[in-house]
């Protein structure tokens, strides 16, 4: 692990091979602002290989001298993300087909084929050339395997690796049948061969095929990432290999993805002042908190924007301060580093306006070159948290293929589910206490959380049910909501009565839905009349407003704390909990609003006896973050509001920032706390 945060980002220096003194001004500007890490090579093969077998390295070579020189480090690229002219002219068949049978020509990136042995072999061979090349340099650190990575391909090549994928997991045509339910409609295959991936001109009414055959692009598309980082070692490289994630990406099971890659990494691109600062922060948040969550180590954001983007609907210029509070924030949920796409301005192309480091001016007076420098500097000053790691007691669950399976159920509204927004307010409920989240899959073990909510956990992976059963038993608090454990992992509903395997652990039999109109709306209220002995809430409003989806449920023993206020269903109930062993289950049936979830999680967390990251109530709009080490606990206060925020500081060293009490517009705190305790653990407390 590096010892310092790792500042820099994308440098595509073969843009300017011809002007050398261009290259020789990047150094200067490089140091002054601190940047001691570049990416190269990421879209260079057409330099690399100009022609098929003819490898130039020279220039390459050059650079990486030139950047060590100056104690500047590399994470080198192997260049799969965009093929050279000449590799599609010759051999076609690496050109992705769509789903209606048409190839793609020659152009744009990412639009090749992943099965394609021809494909595999080139990009085999220009990476364990780079590796035998450069895989020994002291200048290079990390290795980005390609870019971005996305996309299917229907090709015939594809079809039939995708039959092979199916009979490899389902062994006979008899079992697969069975498993997608293809009697209805009609739809039986008599063998393997008869199978095509789903498609507008074909079959795509079968949920368990759709589902598969995400699966097998998403498997597909890690086993050429597992043989391009295999080009590698057999070349005698073994610097850590890195792929870049996306935003809300779901076309690949990245929980799966960051299992064959030694760090995960990914793109962070917020659209910053279009609405509150401190929504867009809060949403930037749960993304750096997925990524991390995907291995539960440090990550590193390997591409943000120092200005504006050039490809989102409006190129918005971050205001004064906003790149210091982003790139904070990440170091802030674990980031090993805060990276930019790109270091300088293209000159022309389809970036050219993106912004960058350095501009087409590329002088060093600039309000964006500035900026940079200042994140350099604040870097240098938080270099001691390299490598520190954090610590959540709380845990959201956020599965790939659940997202996959419910998105394309074809009911209760096939317009609008609102997944997306059903988990933001658990993880914004639970981020206002002060609480770290891990963003974890179905597939991640629970065993360290206290807290653990499962918003609309429609798919169930086999035995998640019975690992959410042992969590409660031991002592854990489970939130689950409507539209939970109503499907297996082929999308075959359960029978019996669901939640599957938990009626029991919740208390409650869940028997309908309600789809409401856009416009409806319905309400849940406190249950007045509670027991002697019963769960109460506190501070809970007269009523909170539902809307979209309102699930009906039969209690077999659990408490209801709360009813719906209207319809045919009002005074049925709306939110139930039950103890089970040790622990509480919890079951909320209605799509409420956030601050439904701001009240019920704070007496939940109460009651489970977690210890909230702050003493006393986070002002809105400001983040409280915490990365640790055996030693210290580093506690980061940010401001995402339009105006300065007057805030208790707490005791502890000032490693950024000051103690004046006053948080400035998008200023940030950053305070080193000593554990108390002698087993190098902390209360989650300041």
């Amino acid at each position: 692990m590096n010892q310092f945060l790792l500042h820099g980002g994308d440098y595509n220096p073969e843009q300017w091979l011809d002007m050398p003194e261009i290259l020789e001004t990047d150094i200067e500007r490089f140091l002054e602002a601190k940047i001691n890490t570049v990416t190269l090579g990421v879209f260079s093969w057409a330099k690399l290989e100009p022609r098929e077998g003819d490898y130039d390295f020279e220039w390459l070579s050059g650079i990486i001298d030139r950047l060590y020189e100056n104690g500047i480090g590399v994470i080198l690229a192997t260049p799969s993300g965009a093929r050279p002219h000449w590799l599609a002219q010759k051999y076609p068949e690496v050109l992705r087909v769509n789903e209606m049978g048409m190839r793609a020509r020659f152009g744009g990136r990412h639009n090749h084929c992943l099965t394609s042995p021809v494909y595999r072999e080139k990009v085999r061979r220009i990476n364990g050339r780079l590796a035998e090349r450069f895989g020994h340099h002291p200048a290079v650190k990390m290795w980005h395997i390609s870019n971005e990575l996305g996309g299917s391909c229907h090709c015939g090549l594809c079809q039939e690796a995708f039959r092979r994928w199916l009979k490899d997991r389902y062994g006979t045509i008899e079992n697969l049948n069975d498993r997608w339910c293809t009697t209805f409609w009609s739809h039986t295959y008599d063998s393997f061969e008869q199978v095509e991936a789903p498609s507008r001109l074909g079959e795509s009414a079968l949920m368990g095929l759709n589902l598969d055959w995400r699966r097998f692009v998403s498997d597909q598309t890690m086993d050429f990432v597992e043989e391009e980082i295999r080009a590698i070692r057999d070349a005698g490289a073994d610097q850590p290999a890195a792929v870049n994630m996306m935003y809300r990406f779901e076309g690949l099971d990245y929980a799966k993805l960051a299992q064959k890659v030694d760090m995960v990494s990914w793109d962070s691109y917020p659209v910053w002042h279009r609405e509150k600062e401190w929504d867009t922060a809060r949403d930037t948040a749960f993304w750096h908190d997925v990524i991390r969550g995907l291995k539960r180590k440090p990550f590193l954001l390997m591409e943000s924007c120092p200005s504006s983007t050039n490809w989102q609907s409006v190129s918005k210029l971050k205001k004064p301060g906003m790149l210091s509070a982003a790139s904070l924030q990440s170091i802030a949920h674990g980031s090993e580093g805060a990276l930019y796409f790109q270091m300088r301005q293209s000159r022309g192309a389809s970036e050219k306006f993106h912004g960058a480091v350095i501009d087409h001016y590329g002088g060093n007076d600039t309000r964006t070159f500035r900026e940079v420098c200042g994140v350099g500097e604040e870097l240098n000053h938080l270099s001691e948290l390299a490598g520190c790691a954090t610590r959540a007691d709380a845990a959201i669950i956020y599965d790939w293929d659940n997202i996959w399976a419910m998105k394309d159920s074809q009911g209760p509204r096939n317009k609008g589910l609102h997944y997306e927004e059903c988990v933001d307010k658990s993880y914004r409920a639970l981020r206002r206490l002060g609480l770290n989240v891990d963003v974890v899959d179905q597939s991640a073990s629970l065993d360290r959380y206290r807290f653990v909510a499962a918003p609309m956990q429609y798919l169930f992976h086999p035995g998640f049910e019975e690992r959410i059963r042992s969590f409660v038993e031991e002592g854990g608090t489970f939130v689950m909501t409507y539209w939970s454990d109503v499907v297996d992992e082929n999308d075959r509903c359960f029978l019996g009565g669901r939640p599957f395997g938990l009626t029991d652990v919740f208390g409650l039999r869940a028997e309908e839905i309600d789809g409401l109109y856009d416009g409806e709306e319905n309400t849940v209220i406190p249950v007045q009349a509670l027991s002697s002995g019963s769960r109460q809430l506190a501070n809970m409003k007269e009523q909170y407003t539902c809307r979209y989806l309102c699930e009906l449920v039969k209690p077999l023993g659990a408490q209801i704390l709360m009813e719906y206020g209207r319809d045919f269903y009002a005074g049925e109930p709306a939110v139930l909990c039950n103890s089970y062993g040790k622990g509480l289950a919890c079951y909320i049936c209605a799509d409420t609003e956030q601050s439904f979830y701001d009240d019920l999680y704070e007496n939940l967390v109460r009651e489970a006896g977690i210890i909230c990251g702050w003493n006393g109530k986070i002002p809105e709009g400001v983040e409280v973050t915490s990365r640790e080490n055996e030693e210290y606990v580093y506690w980061f206060i940010q401001n995402y509001n339009r105006a300065e925020v007057e805030i208790e500081i707490p005791e502890g060293d000032v490693i950024l920032g000051d103690r004046e009490g006053i948080l400035k517009s998008f200023g940030s705190l950053v305070i080193r706390t000593k554990k108390t305790d002698g087993k190098g653990e902390h209360k989650n407390e300041i």
